[in-house]
């Protein structure tokens, strides 16, 4: 009792002593202790790279004084014993929404299409203006949860909008006002893909747009700054204001990175940019960007695959990014990519540690997680003098912890901000948390501790047995209570016992018929097995090592382990469809080399070449989809009635599995059309499928340049409950068209005066077609609308060059033939709405008749891997012949693309594009055995039969690894099914920016 009163007393003179250095005065003033505080005998990890084994810290009025093994101490100095702690800088999240409300969802139905503010920019969704400490609120709460974290300081913006204004820079001192705690408030500019959900402004209305939008308003900027306008525009002037600052852009997502990487460079603009975790599945491409990442570690759970037939509709994909995820902080730091971590993304906080321990178990550095959460964020806010590290100077933000910060073990104590502790846990306490061997009265117990210093609880187990316990632990005294293991009676037994040190427990046992026992319990030396005792040094077992799914080009089913190369193939024996005038030829051989048709004819020979028997077998030029949606992430811009400035090669999806399914149907090129949501859409990518290579490598060098019209029900909004924007009717889509155009030849007529002009995206591709610089597929149903747009080209001087769907083409095939439009159709798709109500199956032989160029598509990832078969149905319909039925879909598309001197036929000089038919091609029976792009085989019936193979045994091995997992008690998520999502010209996908 006596031990008891003098610690009391020893404890209230302690708390005279720092009363002014922990809490606030009554008036609410803080007054910060002015005498020096010295934290001795520590092992201080003054940076990532320099530790002092036993150091001293010595801190005055929130700051760094000095650091070092040896330092002189001033006489009005505080100690306080360290020995045999550790001393690390606080953690740094560098993008948090910390202190703000989430703001309101704009109300409404309708969609608005003009800007909600006055003295603004045009768009809502635009406010580099907004300042986030106008809205900042300091939140104790979560403050202390970032505490148990390690976070001493954090930067906090508002999550919204595409532009969202500035962040501030905010230490976690709770015993502070705003005045102190604000170490900046405006430390970076903040950027998405993302609108602001306080507007309903319709545009953008896609990731396209969003990106279209940036590069419009960076161009307003610099007209703006180059002092062009007479009205004030706050937004403009705010971006200006804060283009200095770290730009830190939140792309969620590797595609979006790269993505986000393109809108920066064209404007030499270096973002910091916001990953999502799969970085790793096109680490080179992330690496290029030459951006430093802030990266979540929101890894996902194993999977509950209990269910067989559930587990079944699993995606590889999703199965890999499980395996694979916790991989990718230590994939960055091998390739040289800087970043720092954060808890952004996470629906927990308090999965930041598990989720850090379960990186740095996957390989991730410790060094290297320690800078990610001090130096390089402090370095990325050009803060690196003031926070990040212990250097003189700096913030008195530190941890103090029992040892090595990123062992699973380590307490950790006291979080210090701006020299002012926050107490995690109490230090001065023994921790006793371990496993103990008792025996008492003849039996022999287990006894498993945890969470003695803050929350203590106990398991006790005797024999096969678990018995309930109570343990209580309180100024190194433990009290026990558990129950006999007599299962016939309700009796307890009580255990006071001494932590007399870290490894054992001292006291005595009362027995339920009141005897007392002497009580003691010693910590069990955890055994190790005879195999895991040899040499430290020697390296595991190939069979130890933990199962790490392999990356591949795409990373998902069907990916390649690496990227195909092109070779030297030499086919013999082959039927040849040249489309050129040598017709078909039989027995036949045909040499590539270097990704080019070398030689065609009989009785070829290469040394170096790899022969491939293709007797029997027919060989075509690929197969071209002029009207495709396949492989994007967003396909309609659909918030203005025109599009112009967005292009569809900015959402390119590298990943789409349509990639390969395309391939094994004989595909090998595909022009990505814009939707049909308004009557001047948005700009073409035109791509090869080359599977595996990355989003940019699959768009043709020097493409020719599209764009995507519309006319008809979509554009006019027939079908939509929001009709509300203009055209509402046929003849305004021809106004659309008259008043778009015409603002386009005064635009191009001022470029070209040599005066100053704004620089405006969509004009710009606008005049591209008024100076044939750009052609037109339009998508197209009713013949007067066909008159209608022809006669439009033709008042401004320039030809339609494609109308796509045109299924009432055979009416105006004539006309068609006179402008020089061809039309690219389907086969015989008919009622699906009322405009096509007067379709034919007849209609692709009419106009070919005529002389029009004409091809079949597919505006179908379904339809699109069988478009050998739909040419083939012109040979019933119309009486074409196989070779011209061929040619609607392989040299005809080639020339409405302007490509057909590249592909589309068998001939020397042209792009080894080039398909390998088990049978003829134009019949159901014929199978694409080989499909070959400049040379590089990209799908191979033989291989595609390998890969299913390996991907049944790669998702058998992740099904029994998270198998085991759920066998741990660790957490599972449930299987959810996935149905993919087939694009189509009127899909909308309202401006999200998903990982992919």
């Amino acid at each position: 009792m006596m031990k008891r009163t003098v610690w009391l007393l020893i404890f209230m003179c302690s708390i005279s002593l720092f009363a002014q250095e922990y809490f606030p005065s009554n008036s609410g003033v803080i007054a910060n202790n002015t005498n020096y505080t010295a934290l001795i005998n520590a092992k201080i990890h003054v940076s990532p790279t320099t530790v002092i084994e036993k150091g001293t810290l010595l801190i005055k009025e929130g700051k760094i004084v000095n650091v070092g093994a040896t330092i002189s101490l001033p006489s009005n100095t505080t100690k306080i014993d360290l020995n045999g702690k550790s001393i690390y800088p606080s953690f740094i999240d560098i993008y948090t929404s910390y202190g703000l409300n989430k703001p309101k969802r704009a109300t409404g139905n309708l969609p608005q299409y003009e800007a909600s503010r006055s003295g603004f920019y045009w768009n809502d969704h635009i406010m580099p203006e907004q300042d986030v400490m106008a809205s900042f609120k300091y939140d104790d709460k979560i403050a202390s949860e970032m505490h148990k974290l390690g976070f001493g300081v954090v930067n906090t913006h508002m999550p919204d909008g595409i532009v969202r204004g500035t962040g501030a820079l905010i230490a976690l001192n709770n015993n502070a006002d705003n005045s102190m705690r604000v170490l900046d408030g405006e430390t970076s500019q903040h950027l998405s893909f993302n609108k602001s959900v306080a507007s309903r402004q319709s545009y953008p209305s896609s990731l396209m747009g969003s990106m279209a939008l940036l590069r419009q308003m960076y161009n307003d900027a610099k007209w703006y700054a180059d002092g062009n306008v007479d009205t004030r525009d706050l937004s403009l002037e705010a971006l200006n204001k804060n283009k200095n600052l770290p730009q830190i852009f939140e792309a969620n997502g590797r595609a979006n990175v790269l993505r986000a990487d393109k809108v920066g460079d064209q404007f030499n603009i270096q973002y910091i940019i916001v990953g999502g975790g799969d970085e790793y599945e096109r680490i080179n491409e992330v690496k290029s960007t030459n951006a430093t990442l802030i990266l979540p570690i929101d890894f996902r759970l194993a999977y509950d695959v209990d269910n067989a037939f559930l587990a079944k509709t699993l995606s590889l994909s999703d199965m890999r990014a499980w395996n694979q995820e916790p991989h990718n902080p230590r994939l960055l730091a091998e390739n040289g990519i800087s970043f720092a971590l954060t808890t952004h993304g996470l629906k927990s906080k308090k999965s930041f540690k598990d989720n850090l321990m379960k990186a740095i178990e996957s390989g991730l550095s410790k060094q290297t997680a320690l800078e990610a959460l001090t130096t390089v964020p402090a370095k990325l806010l050009g803060k690196s003098n003031e926070i990040g590290t212990l250097k003189a100077g700096s913030y008195a933000n530190f941890l103090i912890t029992s040892g090595d910060i990123f062992d699973k073990k380590t307490k950790l104590y006291e979080n210090w901000v701006q020299g002012t502790p926050h107490i995690i846990a109490n230090m001065n306490v023994k921790d006793i948390d371990g496993d103990y061997n008792f025996n008492l009265a003849g039996k022999v117990y287990d006894l498993t501790i945890s969470g003695s210093i803050s929350k203590p609880s106990a398991k006790l187990i005797s024999g096969d047995k678990e018995l309930g316990i109570k343990l209580n632990y309180s100024d190194d005294w433990v009290t026990l209570t558990f129950k006999t293991l007599d299962t016939t009676k309700t009796e307890y037994i009580r255990v006071v016992a001494s932590a007399t040190d870290s490894n054992s427990l001292n006291g005595k046992a009362t027995l339920p018929n009141g005897n007392e026992l002497s009580f003691y319990a010693k910590k069990a030396k955890k055994e190790v097995a005879q195999d895991k005792m040899d040499d430290k040094n020697t390296e595991s077992k190939p069979e130890d090592e933990p199962f790490i799914s392999p990356i591949t080009y795409p990373n998902l089913a069907y990916g390649f382990s690496e990227k195909p190369k092109s070779e030297t193939l030499l086919f013999k024996n082959a039927t040849i469809w040249t489309n050129e005038s040598d017709g078909v030829l039989k027995n036949t051989d045909l040499l590539i080399k270097d990704g080019k048709i070398a030689k065609v004819g009989k009785d070829i020979t290469d040394k170096r070449a790899k022969v491939i028997d293709a007797s029997g077998k027919h060989i075509t030029a690929g197969i071209i989809d002029e009207h495709s949606h396949i492989a994007a992430a967003s396909i309609n811009e659909g918030g203005h009635n025109s599009s112009a400035e967005v292009t569809i090669e900015d959402v390119i999806d590298d990943e789409d599995i349509d990639i390969y399914r395309n391939l094994a149907g004989g595909v090998t090129s595909i022009q990505i059309l814009h939707g049909s949501a308004n009557p001047i859409g948005g700009q073409s990518a035109i791509i090869k499928l080359k599977w595996g290579e990355s989003a940019d490598d699959l768009v043709y060098d020097k493409t020719p340049k599209f764009i995507k019209f519309a006319l008809g029900e979509n554009v006019k909004q027939s079908r939509s409950r929001f009709n509300v924007r203009f055209p509402q009717s046929r003849m305004g889509v021809e106004q659309v068209f008259m008043d778009y155009f015409s603002r386009a030849k005064a635009y191009d007529e001022l470029k070209k005066s040599g005066k100053p002009y704004r620089k405006d995206t969509e004009m710009e591709v606008l005049s591209e077609i008024l100076n044939k610089e750009r052609f037109i597929s339009c998508h197209s149903y009713v013949q007067s609308e066909i008159n209608m747009l022809m006669k439009v080209a033709e008042q401004f001087d320039f030809n339609i060059n494609t109308f796509t769907h045109i299924l009432e083409g055979y009416k105006v095939a004539d006309k068609m033939k006179a402008h020089g439009v061809g039309g690219s159709t389907f086969s015989d798709w008919w009622a699906y709405k009322y405009e096509v109500n007067d379709a034919i199956p007849y209609n692709a032989a009419i106009m070919h008749n005529v002389g029009v160029v004409t091809a079949i598509n597919s505006d179908d990832a379904e339809m699109s891997r069988r478009l050998n078969q739909e040419a083939a149905k012109s040979v019933k319909y119309g009486g074409v012949s196989e070779e011209d039925a061929l040619k609607f879909v392989t040299l005809n598309p080639a020339k409405l693309l302007h490509l057909d001197d590249r592909v589309g036929s068998i001939k020397v000089g042209k792009d080894a594009d080039v398909v390998l038919w088990s049978d003829h091609p134009l019949s159901i029976y014929a199978k694409a055995e080989k499909t070959i792009i400049e040379g590089t085989t990209y799908f191979d019936i033989d291989k595609d039969k390998q890969m299913r193979e390996a991907i049944k045994k790669e998702k058998s091995t992740l099904v029994n690894l998270m198998l085991k997992e759920k066998n741990k008690g660790l957490k599972t998520q449930p299987v959810k099914k996935k149905e993919k999502v087939l694009l189509h010209c009127d899909s909308m996908d309202f401006n999200t920016t998903e990982k992919k």
